[in-house]
């Protein structure tokens, strides 16, 4: 009963949840549709196929992917959805625009980067699950983190370290990880979390 209470108290996040894991497991055996929901780039600079700035963060590239992403959502999107429910009577709607906007954000830079370049592709939900996550630092510093469930780690030193990291992947690394995506996902969750609730500065401020 806890469980199912759990998911009816954050709708916006149940459904995304929900979709995320039943699209990405359908697109696993159907190739022509996924190729047809990844992020292109070179198309969307040309005006083709924008939908798929919000149809790739719907998809994954296999079981690992898919299970690292909707684990970290679980954890901490369920956890905003119920914080902005409890600050606002627009909680459900805040939550809602912040992981959908985020989602756009993050590709933007991608887009950018890689708009005349015909054979890039790229997917995934990391983008706007980085940003639900530093917005749940915002509110939760010191919340204590596991990392890869092993690692003890207090939240705000994860996010100077994603940072840090994301920074210089973005830039450096030739892993196949769109690591600009969870940079700018993630700074768009520290903006958008702050204009909905400015105090928020001082509350984090005020955890240390």
């Amino acid at each position: 009963m806890d469980n199912i209470a759990y998911f009816i108290q954050s709708p916006v996040s149940s459904l995304i949840f929900i979709l995320t894991i039943g699209l990405s497991i359908y697109t696993f055996s159907n190739q022509a549709l996924y190729s047809k929901l990844m992020l292109h780039p070179y198309s969307i600079y040309r005006k083709k196929r924008g939908y798929t700035i919000l149809t790739s963060g719907m998809i994954h590239k296999d079981w690992g992917h898919l299970l690292f992403n909707m684990i970290t959502f679980y954890y901490f999107g369920f956890g905003l959805e119920s914080i902005f429910v409890a600050s606002s009577a627009w909680g459900h709607t805040q939550f809602a625009v912040l992981y959908l906007l985020s989602l756009v954000l993050s590709d933007i830079p991608t887009i950018l980067q890689q708009k005349n370049n015909p054979g890039y592709f790229s997917l995934g939900a990391s983008g706007a699950i980085s940003a639900v996550l530093f917005g749940f630092i915002l509110f939760n510093p010191q919340v204590e983190l596991g990392i890869f469930m092993i690692i003890p780690m207090k939240a705000y030193l994860f996010a100077i370290l994603f940072v840090g990291y994301s920074i210089w992947a973005s830039k450096k690394a030739n892993d196949g990880i769109n690591h600009s995506a969870h940079l700018f996902g993630a700074l768009a969750g520290l903006v958008i979390t702050i204009l909905y609730y400015p105090g928020v500065i001082q509350h984090f401020i005020g955890q240390f």
